[in-house]
């Protein structure tokens, strides 16, 4: 089956791309982690995030917003140790911080989708050179975000999220995916 050029040989990457990447997301709490996760991410490839999302939902209380947003330092510290999830001091606190931006929003998930006007947005990139790391949408994204107390929420993060949640869907033109989403 022919797939997104980003899509390597790993059958948890061909699983993911198969199945999740770019299909429309509207739950609350998939939102909050996909969120997170894309945090997580920053400066690393999306398989390292992957391979280790099971730990991240084992040791962050499922991304129970609630309860990431009261995390003590001290179970920071603890999460610190964890060579199941990516050890990065400042990653963690912003998973505690954007857990209590979170529940600061009226409608997390309004707020989010405003940004494509509510529905996804199909776009028809044909290989490796079109598909942008940003776009003025991802931009306010991020602006927006900031505001609210958000952190680890970069323009480049934002639109990695708007494609992965299905605000956008960029799979390319030449990918199986791509004629099964955009029609």
């Amino acid at each position: 089956m022919p797939r997104c050029f980003w899509c390597n040989d790993d059958p948890l990457y061909i699983d993911y791309h198969d199945t999740e990447w770019g299909v429309p997301l509207c739950e609350p709490a998939a939102l909050f982690e996909l969120l997170l996760l894309e945090g997580f991410q920053a400066g690393l490839s999306w398989i390292t995030v992957l391979k280790k999302r099971e730990r991240y939902r084992e040791v962050m209380f499922g991304f129970d917003v609630q309860r990431l947003a009261a995390l003590a330092d001290e179970e920071i510290e603890m999460l610190m140790q964890d060579p199941g999830i990516i050890r990065n001091r400042l990653k963690l606190k912003a998973a505690r911080q954007n857990a209590q931006a979170w529940l600061r929003l009226d409608d997390p998930v309004a707020l989010l989708w405003s940004f494509v006007g509510g529905r996804p947005r199909v776009n028809h990139f044909q290989g490796r050179g079109e598909v942008p790391a940003v776009t003025p949408e991802a931009e306010a994204m991020s602006r927006t975000l900031k505001k609210a107390g958000f952190t680890f929420v970069g323009p480049t993060i934002c639109y990695a999220f708007m494609q992965a949640s299905g605000m956008v869907m960029d799979h390319t033109t030449d990918c199986d995916r791509y004629r099964e989403l955009a029609h």
